[in-house]
């Protein structure tokens, strides 16, 4: 009987998430390491194993991983009913019993699947991808509402009027670079607009697009499309005015414009899709440091 009484504690205990389960912190470090694939593989099976049927946590791994696999358009051509079923198993876990504390425990997740969302929902808007796009932005409207920005907390704009954009550059392109940068802060607070690209409101690719344009260089319109055609460099060579591209696990995602000095930590402007244009410390980030992709210049 006793020992009835201690296995019933000890599976308490296991099942309602007081002690980690290894598959289950598996699935988290997997999809941190943006491998989409490898996390819906392993939650489905999960899912089709009874043993697992005291956790909403497989469903939730699989829902937002698919999520995520969405956003490749080769992927989503051949799984179409794909993000139907990844918004019903979304809604699932969020009206089940244990689903606020999933969700509360799952914040930061839920959260940078938010931002990747939006900035798919802007590639498909530049593309003229009307359909899914509405359909795109009915779910972040609808399931995303009222999920924290990763920019929060965000206190790099502190550091707007006390950027030094003088030293450490080239000194046939000091000025052009100094140019850059002061065209771009003028911006700082203009509000993100789906595929907007004029100061009345910019998404990513938009305002570096806007801001080059006025120096003279002419980017391509995506983001994925203005890193193909830049000149790529190193990190470590990366300067003031040169761009920095993210890329979400399905491609390029995201751009902005070097603030920080070549040598020090990385700070960019751009145009933040709960914020506008605003200035972040890349390194204090892990959104931000888990999609840095690369870099690439047009200033020559």
């Amino acid at each position: 009987m006793r020992h009835s009484i201690l296995f019933v504690f000890v599976f308490f205990l296991t099942f309602n998430g007081m002690t980690q389960n290894p598959k289950f912190d598996k699935l988290e470090m997997n999809f941190a390491q943006r491998h989409y694939k490898r996390v819906y593989r392993k939650a489905k099976r999960l899912l089709d194993n009874p043993e697992y049927d005291f956790s909403q946590l497989p469903k939730y791994y699989k829902s937002i991983s698919l999520f995520q696999l969405c956003q490749n358009e080769f992927w989503l051509e051949r799984h179409p009913t794909a993000l139907k079923e990844a918004e019903k198993l979304f809604l699932e876990v969020r009206n089940s019993s244990s689903g606020q504390n999933i969700f509360n425990a799952h914040m930061y997740e839920i959260s940078w699947l938010r931002s990747d969302m939006v900035a798919w929902a802007a590639d498909l808007k530049r593309m003229g991808q009307q359909s899914t796009f509405d359909n795109v932005q009915r779910l972040i409207d609808s399931l995303f509402n009222g999920v924290p920005s990763i920019d929060e907390g965000n206190s790099a704009n502190d550091l707007t009027n006390s950027i030094d954009s003088s030293s450490n550059l080239s000194n046939s392109l000091i000025g052009i670079r100094n140019e850059i940068l002061e065209t771009a802060k003028k911006h700082i607070g203009t509000p993100y607009v789906w595929a907007g690209s004029s100061p009345e409101g910019f998404d990513c690719s938009g305002f570096t697009s806007y801001v080059m344009k006025e120096h003279g260089q002419g980017l391509p319109r995506r983001a994925a499309d203005q890193y193909i055609k830049s000149t790529k460099i190193k990190r470590k060579n990366a300067q003031q005015g040169d761009l920095v591209f993210f890329n979400n696990g399905s491609g390029i995602s995201h751009v902005g414009i070097v603030v920080s000095k070549q040598g020090e930590p990385l700070v960019m402007i751009h145009s933040s899709s709960s914020k506008g244009i605003i200035i972040t410390e890349v390194e204090k980030s892990q959104y931000w440091m888990k999609r840095l992709h690369g870099f690439g210049t047009y200033v020559k």
